[in-house]
This record gives C-alpha cells, sequence and structure tokens, in this order.
C-alpha cells in the first residue's frame, strides 16, 4: 500500500515514541520524511532506520517552542525533502504536579512545546502549502484535552489547546484545500509515559479514571490512525478529533 507515495511528510518528535512509529508508517507507504525532534541524533537514528523504503529521509534538530528554530528546520526540510504536503505533530512532554506546587517554568515549558509548538508548526508549513496544492496536517492531542485529570493542568490546557486549534485552523484553511484533524490517544507505550510520575502523597486509585481495561496503546497502533486520516481515504475529515483511548471517552 503506497497512500503516500510523491507525498512530503513532517514528522516532529520523530525521535522516538510515536513520532518514530509514524515517520516510519509514513516512508512504508512511499513518503519522503522530514524527522524533527529536539535530540538531533535520536532523529538521525530514525531517519536511517526509514532509508530503505526508498523514498529520501533528512533528519533535522527543532525545538518547536522556539519560532526561529521552527522555521529554520521547516525551510531546510522543505529544500532537502521537498515542499511538504503532510505535516505530523506528535512532539510533546508532560508531567504530573500539584498545581498549587508547579513552577511557573515548567508550566511554560509544557503549553511551549505542546500548544504553542504545534501552533509554530502549523504557521510555518500552512505558508508553504498556500503556495501549492494544499495539504494534510495531523496534530496529536490526547484524552487529557477531552477530560480533566487530576495534577495534569498544564498538560490538560496544552492539549485541550490542540484540539481547539484543529478546529480553528480546519474551519480557517477549510477552502484553501488544506485538512487540519487531530488523534487524541489515551495511553501509549513510549518515553513519555515515564515522565508522569505520581506527585507526593497523591492517592494513585485516582489514575484508574484514565486507565483502559485494553491497557496502553502501541506506538505503531496509533501511527495506524494517523496514516489513514492523513491518507487520500480520509479526504472527506477535517476537523475532526479523533479519540483513540481504548474507551476512555465513552
Amino acid at each position: 500500500m503506497q497512500r503516500f507515495k510523491n507525498h512530503n511528510a513532517i514528522v516532529t518528535g520523530a525521535g522516538s515514541g510515536l513520532g518514530r512509529a509514524t515517520a516510519e508508517r509514513l516512508a512504508s507507504e512511499g513518503a519522503n520524511v522530514a524527522c524533527l525532534d529536539l535530540l538531533h541524533e535520536a532523529a538521525a537514528n530514525t531517519s536511517t532506520s526509514i532509508a530503505g523504503y526508498g523514498g529520501k529521509s533528512f533528519a533535522y534538530r527543532v525545538d518547536v517552542a522556539d519560532p526561529e528554530s521552527v522555521a529554520g528546520a521547516v525551510a531546510e526540510a522543505a529544500t532537502d525533502v521537498g515542499v511538504p504536503s503532510l505535516l505530523v505533530n506528535c512532539a510533546g512532554i508532560g508531567k504530573l504536579a500539584h498545581s498549587h506546587e508547579m513552577p511557573f517554568e515548567e508550566w511554560q515549558r509544557i503549553i511551549g512545546v505542546n500548544l504553542t509548538g504545534t501552533f509554530l508548526m502549523c504557521q510555518a508549513v500552512i505558508r508553504l502549502m498556500l503556495k501549492g496544492d494544499g495539504g494534510t496536517i495531523v496534530n496529536i492531542a490526547s484524552n487529557a484535552g477531552l477530560i480533566g485529570q487530576p495534577w495534569s493542568a498544564a498538560y490538560c490546557a496544552s492539549k485541550g489547546g490542540v484540539v481547539m486549534l484543529t478546529k480553528a485552523l480546519a474551519d480557517e484553511y477549510i477552502q484553501s484545500g488544506i485538512r487540519v484533524n487531530a488523534i487524541a490517544p489515551g495511553g501509549i507505550e513510549t518515553p513519555l509515559q515515564g515522565h508522569f510520575t505520581v506527585p507526593e502523597g497523591a492517592n494513585v486509585k485516582r489514575l484508574l479514571k484514565i486507565t483502559s481495561p485494553w491497557g496502553n496503546a502501541t506506538p505503531e497502533e496509533v501511527a495506524g490512525a494517523v496514516a489513514y486520516v492523513a491518507s487520500p481515504e480520509a479526504r472527506y475529515m477535517t476537523g475532526s478529533i479523533v479519540a483513540f483511548d481504548g474507551g476512555l471517552t465513552i
């Protein structure tokens, strides 16, 4: 299945977890892939791993919360890989904390990467898509953007923002040939999971509300959903928030 043959994709957070799985899935279906990550070596490892699929792939270091870093990485990717027709925003961070104790710097960084970073990447890529034949954007939201969760104020706020950013951009560019959708996963077996440790004094049982009886999804399973939403088969979807969370938001 070559749904992305002759497509040029940019994937953020491509060094590990869902970002890596997404880059691999798109490449396996024919896409040229620019792998972006804060950790250049990790992005380069992903790029090397997908070279065997036959398409072009390059790695770039980017801090998605920094406008200059985003502009530089997107410009390089457009030159090396080709003008993007597909963007997947997988870069994300999180931490559980008592909200009354969270340092302002941690709040800023989570919002900066998850929400502002998603906006900056969308902004930079949409500018290029508007010069061509449009394109497709898939943002990674979370079930934390759909339901409240304890000790997750910054993460919930950032992912809730991604939900509404997705809808706003979909509405704004619906007549420009640009589709914008989001996948809202629940738990995924990724390195990010290790950052979500329960803060001191918290009752871990309160996390049962966000624990599916099916356990966590694999990155490859979520990447499959991303690939469908990004593909021509989903051409009628825009502004959709697809819950992929083992029934948590039923």
